[in-house]
């Protein structure tokens, strides 16, 4: 008996260690890095062509038309390529889950509703296959984030080329994730949430007092001098409080959105919409209120009947032109790989091609709260770089050919890529 289940474990080693790709995590940045001759894409609107961006032990140095090489340095000639900030995915399932219908490789939830001192970082997973799709178009840091119940727990921003999730830390702890419940019965699709229900407002205001009740006795927690028992749950919402971290709610309509406003208003905490469906309607109430939107799924239909067909593609402009701080996302995991190419629709619908890209890079780094280290290509940031043989938001031009985390040139190789060699050498298609 020992002996066949000691055979069958060396069977199934052989098999993982046969699927895994020969991809590791890159060594520290050896000696400083010049990318010349490129059209450098800063990501706050500036352009530069034939320019030149050099980068050190991780950080850029120099960023300009005129940059000249210095010392024993690798110096690169990109002919004309664009060279971009990489691509940052908030909220995303990206390492806690990799077969959305295999239920044990899904590890995005925890039982209970209420549960802010679960931290997602500690289940993300750096073997994800999914990883390196993401990576092959750009994208090179992403929020983990939770799901499940009403307060689902905290996000952290990753760095995707890690050995393990201490390695891939990048911003821990970012933000506490509230699920508003749905305020109206609007079937199975975008938004929806929880089985039907006959009365949805009544059950979703009940939903939604509970919260309310939870941070009001956390906020009480947090006021006392002395405690005769230590709350976890209520400890964990110290840093929010005090406003280290951001409340992210998820909803969509605006009545929903009203309440998310209330709750900054009511506890003084750091909100961010998350969805945002609507968000266009009350715009300027947003930007009175200074509340982020994260836009998530902008290729989808619209939430409401009556909303015009393009409405998702024209709202990042609509929020642009009303001075709201807002990002893109993609929501799930394997779709954050087209990330790009949907700002790259947000500049056909209204945006300028610049204000698409900052979109993904620049405005996702403010509302995760990474600005001072990433987002753009500046002095003094981390060098996470893409670079792109056409136009990175671009779908039929777009060719990642180098990319950089943290000034370590990365492995751009994937399954995908695997397979599509080997079924071509297979049919001997060139």
């Amino acid at each position: 008996m020992k002996k066949s289940i000691y055979l069958l474990a060396l069977a199934i080693g052989a098999q993982t260690a046969y699927a895994q790709e020969t991809i590791s995590p890159a060594g520290p940045q050896d000696k400083p890095v010049y990318l010349t001759n490129a059209v450098i894409h800063v990501g706050n609107g500036q352009v530069i062509e034939n320019g030149t961006i050099a980068f050190a032990k991780g950080k850029i140095t120099a960023v300009g038309a005129s940059v000249p090489a210095a010392g024993d340095a690798t110096v690169l000639d990109m002919k004309g390529q664009h060279v971009y900030p990489g691509i940052i995915a908030p909220e995303t399932k990206l390492g806690l889950v990799e077969f959305e219908s295999v239920r044990a490789t899904i590890d995005a939830r925890e039982v209970g509703e209420i549960n802010p001192s679960i931290r997602s970082i500690i289940s993300y997973n750096t073997d994800s296959k999914v990883i390196n799709t993401l990576r092959s178009n750009g994208i090179l840091l992403a929020q983990v984030t939770p799901e499940g119940g009403l307060i689902s727990g905290t996000s952290s921003v990753v760095q995707l080329d890690a050995w393990n999730w201490e390695d891939a830390a990048y911003k821990t702890d970012n933000g506490v994730h509230f699920y508003m419940p749905r305020l109206v019965n609007i079937g199975s699709g975008r938004g929806f949430r929880g089985p039907q229900s006959k009365d949805p407002v009544k059950e979703g205001m009940e939903q939604i007092e509970k919260v309310r009740m939870f941070f009001r006795e956390a906020k009480a927690y947090q006021q006392e001098n002395k405690h005769t028992a230590t709350n976890l749950r209520y400890e964990a919402m110290r840093k929010l409080f005090n406003r280290e971290q951001k409340l992210f709610i998820h909803c969509e309509l605006v009545r929903e959105m009203l309440l998310a406003i209330d709750f900054a208003k009511e506890f003084n905490v750091d909100v961010v919409i998350v969805g945002g469906a609507d968000s266009w309607q009350i715009a300027d109430l947003l930007k009175q209120n200074n509340i982020a939107v994260v836009l998530t799924q902008p290729h989808s239909l619209p939430l409401m009947q009556d909303d015009d067909i393009d409405q998702p593609y024209k709202t990042a402009a609509q929020l642009q032109k009303a001075g709201v701080l807002y990002c893109l996302s993609n929501e799930g995991f394997w779709q954050q790989r087209n990330l790009g190419f949907e700002a790259g629709t947000a500049s056909t619908f209204g945006l300028s091609r610049e204000e698409a890209l900052s979109a993904v890079t620049l405005n996702a780094a403010k509302i995760l709260g990474i600005d001072k280290i990433t987002g753009t290509l500046e002095t003094g940031k981390d060098a996470n770089i893409a670079v792109s043989a056409g136009d990175m938001l671009d779908m039929k031009s777009s060719i990642i050919t180098r990319a950089y985390i943290q000034g370590r040139e990365i492995n751009l190789d994937n399954k995908q890529h695997q397979l599509y060699e080997k079924y071509q050498k297979k049919y001997n298609i060139k």
